[in-house]
């Protein structure tokens, strides 16, 4: 496959009304737990995007069924389905494919993956899987690959060694299989945590304490067959609020899911970016001050990302971008991933004032006027804050390896450009 660039002429202002994709990081653990049931489900609004392609290849390889019928609504059957071992080329791919050992362990007993790929931000520890899936009774062994094997799941009281959302994604989904009662403590909350959970009640599945850190599930439940629409992303609705503040452009947001936004919305006012709520859209207005809040006694403040319901780490790197526009100065500090900041030099290189103290902290001064540059995207998220750097830059920049911006990012070229963006594509795009 050819790799992708993006070429963007920067400098332009946006106006008009965009629709935030469905989550893929609710899409994702939902289509792998979508196997737990021998029934049809119907999921609307997942997002087309390389990730969930991959995983859609995957799941079609241990037997089930997935059909798009439109164009975001995917129907899987998993009526019969094996353990076969799992491609490792489409495993390496995303690191979602970990997704699939709770469930394949609830239906097939067994489950061998070869380690799962996905961003390379920095280590990211697939431990609390392990520790989660044995005291549900599972057998694990590393090698080469990963082997997890359960003659029966038996309900146990789980403490996650940390809120890790995978982890707790699989050991939720292994939970309902399991005999007995669960408690998965420590457990994470993000919004996608809750939407795969939100679809496992609908399925059938008795969950208590959706959106806490300690979760209750009764199993086994007995599963049927449903229908289920997929949260908007609320990565992508703080992608574009830094978006609009960048450009200095009104935009309205639609169908935001505004109850997830609180945490997002008060970092964004922290650097003078205040949005407006209007039903379930969120309005950007042109008219921000971009003036980085001080701390009480005119301290220099700070935006850090912790788990939900604090600031996300996939909105660090939108974040940076958008304070280097905004007049002050702020420490970014990004407490998850110790590779995810390096991507800064490319915003020094196009003008920015930031100092980069260490893995985890930088410093940004602005406002700055950034000049288009040539970048290459190394993750999802610093690939899409290159691409609204890009966007406000004087001067053309080019984006190489922008496949990274489109593994989360469903057809973000067309729709920016529906706004008023002008960015190019290359190769074009077919159909």
């Amino acid at each position: 496959m050819a790799p992708i660039q993006y070429i963007v002429e920067g400098g332009h202002r946006l106006s008009g009304s965009i629709e935030p994709s469905g989550n893929k990081n609710s899409a994702l653990p939902i289509i792998a737990a979508a196997l737990l049931t021998e029934h049809p489900v119907t999921l609307e609004n997942v997002p087309r995007i390389r990730d969930t392609e991959t995983l859609v290849e995957l799941i079609r390889s241990v037997g089930a069924s997935a059909e798009w019928t439109a164009r975001n609504t995917l129907v899987i059957h998993a009526k019969s389905i094996r353990a076969a071992d799992l491609d490792p080329e489409l495993c390496v791919r995303i690191r979602a494919s970990i997704l699939l050992a709770g469930p394949l362990l609830a239906r097939c007993g067994e489950v061998m993956l070869p380690p799962p790929g996905g961003d390379v931000i920095g280590r990211r520890r697939l431990d609390t899987h392990m520790l989660a899936l044995e005291q549900l009774g599972a057998k694990v062994t590393a090698t080469d690959r990963l082997e997890f094997r359960a003659s029966k799941l038996t309900g146990a009281d789980v403490f996650l060694d940390e809120p890790s959302v995978t982890a707790t994604e699989n050991a939720l989904v292994a939970a309902v299989a399991a005999d007995g009662i669960t408690y998965l403590r420590n457990a994470a909350s993000e919004p996608h945590v809750q939407d795969l959970a939100n679809f496992l009640v609908a399925l059938g599945a008795r969950i208590e304490g959706i959106g806490t850190n300690t979760m209750i599930v009764h199993g086994p439940a007995t599963l049927g067959s449903v229908t289920y629409r997929i949260q908007p992303d609320h990565i992508e609705v703080g992608s574009l609020i830094g978006l609009a503040a960048v450009t200095r452009s009104p935009l309205r947001i639609v169908r935001a899911g505004v109850e997830h936004l609180r945490s997002i919305r008060m970092g964004f006012e922290r650097l003078g970016i205040v949005c407006r709520v209007e039903g379930d859209d969120l309005i950007v207005p042109s008219n921000q001050t971009l003036k980085i809040q001080d701390d009480f006694g005119g301290h220099v403040p700070k935006l850090e990302d912790q788990p939900w319901p604090a600031f996300p780490a996939d909105l660090m790197s939108i974040a940076i971008v958008t304070a280097t526009q905004c007049e002050g100065v702020i420490l970014m500090f990004e407490k998850m991933f110790e590779s995810r900041m390096f991507f800064v030099d490319k915003l020094i290189a196009m003008g920015a004032r930031i100092v980069l103290c260490d893995p985890h902290r930088a410093i940004i001064a602005g406002p700055s006027r950034l000049r288009g540059a040539p970048m290459t995207s190394p993750d999802i998220r610093a690939g899409m804050a290159m691409l609204l750097a890009a966007v406000c830059a004087e001067g053309t920049s080019t984006i190489n390896n922008a496949d990274q911006i489109e593994r989360g990012y469903e057809r973000i070229e067309e729709r920016l450009n529906a706004l008023g963006a002008r960015i190019k594509r290359v190769p074009e795009r077919k159909g």
